[in-house]
């Protein structure tokens, strides 16, 4: 739809132009920075390093102790009742413990963020991840296999986060390189967390008040 014409519109989107000037001209950006950490680096070690001081807590485990790692995680959370999750609806089933509530949120019956079966009802949300950056403490979602979409990591106060060791990348831009660019993306450093102009930290704000990191190895 074309608007009508107006003098003084055109007439002040001249100026514009004449006050811009010509349109510079493409810059090629230089690609060859450096890119790898340090060879004497250990990958895992700088990960969890970078994490903790995030104040999320990590826990290194092998395939076996997984379920039993994530429900002594639950446990601690909630110890008066049975912990209510929130899982993506193509999570691995034997990630969770026996004696959860598992509540599962799916793209054809996604639940809502409030009321007795809401997100904000949650005890926590269990999910895994696409990447981390051990540079950073960075772990990365994208909506794949077992992360689900981006609310139900939000809304709970517990986010239990699983990271495959192969997933870590030792910078920013390896882990963007192995990332799919046209998949949603949620990156996170921490738990949530924002401070004021007096520096006084407040966590939960925008998101989990509290993460578990659960590093598969």
């Amino acid at each position: 739809m074309s608007l009508p014409s107006d003098p003084a519109r055109t007439e002040v989107l001249a100026r514009i132009v004449d006050a811009l000037g010509p349109a510079p001209a493409a810059v090629d950006v230089p690609r060859d920075y450096d890119i790898d950490p340090p060879a004497d680096v250990d990958l895992l070690e700088r990960f969890v390093d970078r994490v903790e001081d995030y104040r999320a807590t990590v826990h290194r485990v092998g395939s076996d102790d997984l379920a039993a790692t994530i429900g002594r995680i639950l446990d601690a959370a909630v110890s008066d009742r049975v912990a209510r999750v929130v899982v993506a609806h193509d999570l691995d089933e034997a990630v969770l413990p026996e004696g959860v509530e598992r509540h599962i949120d799916s793209p054809e019956v996604p639940l809502p963020v409030d009321g007795s079966g809401g997100l904000d009802a949650m005890d926590a949300v269990v999910t895994t991840s696409a990447a981390a950056i051990a540079d950073t403490g960075t772990i990365v979602l994208d909506g794949g296999p077992g992360q689900g979409r981006r609310a139900i990591t939000l809304v709970p106060d517990l986010h239990v986060c699983i990271v495959r060791a192969e997933d870590v990348h030792a910078t920013v831009p390896l882990a963007v390189r192995a990332l799919d660019a046209t998949r949603p993306q949620t990156w996170i450093s921490g738990p949530s967390a924002t401070s004021d102009i007096e520096l006084d930290r407040v966590e939960g704000v925008h998101g989990p008040r509290t993460l578990h990191v659960v590093l598969l190895t």
